[in-house]
């Protein structure tokens, strides 16, 4: 009889852990993205900012964020990226509003600043650009798990580097990164997701 009670409680307690975390997640939206589950702070970065001044992303707290990595002489991973994300602004109307693309450099020999900024304002006069020192850089970079590579090509270079842009949530949690070559139809489910919640 007491091991049969010990089973009942067992039983019991495992079903109310796991009712318990359903409903956790049954909060949470459901994205398209791989998630990071738990959510957890998005790693901060103070970088110069395309637009002048310094770049936080606690600056665009209440937003979402989409926050990608790669450089203005990239030949097709970026302006194909930076192209699906201006389809997105677009298709999401007034919603466009409550989200931020922020861009970092992983070239920072070539992309100021002022360079960042009339790249991607070729996409979306509201994206922002991130550079700095290549030390500010790669610490962004280690934060967020980034590899970026510098390749010699003829007389001049390229840069591999990781291409999936990562959801940033309006309260600055990181919820999810998303594979290059998604299409915009997946941005846009997962931006409304997470607006709703």
């Amino acid at each position: 009889m007491k091991f049969q009670r010990r089973i009942a409680v067992w039983t019991i307690a495992i079903l109310a852990l796991l009712c318990a975390t359903y409903a956790v997640a049954a909060g949470r939206a459901t994205l398209k993205a791989g998630v990071f589950e738990p959510p957890r702070a998005a790693p901060e970065l103070t970088l110069q900012s395309s637009n002048g001044g310094t770049l936080s992303l606690a600056d665009y707290r209440g937003k979402v964020v989409l926050l990608g990595f790669g450089f203005t002489s990239c030949p097709k991973v970026c302006p194909t990226t930076l192209a699906v994300l201006a389809q997105v602004r677009k298709r999401l109307g007034d919603q466009g509003k409550q989200v931020q693309v922020v861009y970092v450099t992983v070239d920072p020999e070539r992309d100021d600043a002022k360079r960042m900024r009339a790249y991607l304002h070729g996409f979306d006069p509201s994206f922002v650009g991130g550079t700095g020192t290549p030390a500010q850089l790669a610490a962004v970079r280690g934060k967020y798990g980034v590899m970026a590579q510098r390749k010699p090509v003829g007389d001049s270079y390229s840069v591999g580097h990781s291409s999936s842009v990562y959801l940033i949530d309006r309260k600055g949690l990181l919820r999810g990164m998303m594979p290059y070559g998604r299409l915009p139809a997946d941005y846009v489910h997962d931006i409304q997701a997470l607006l709703s919640e």
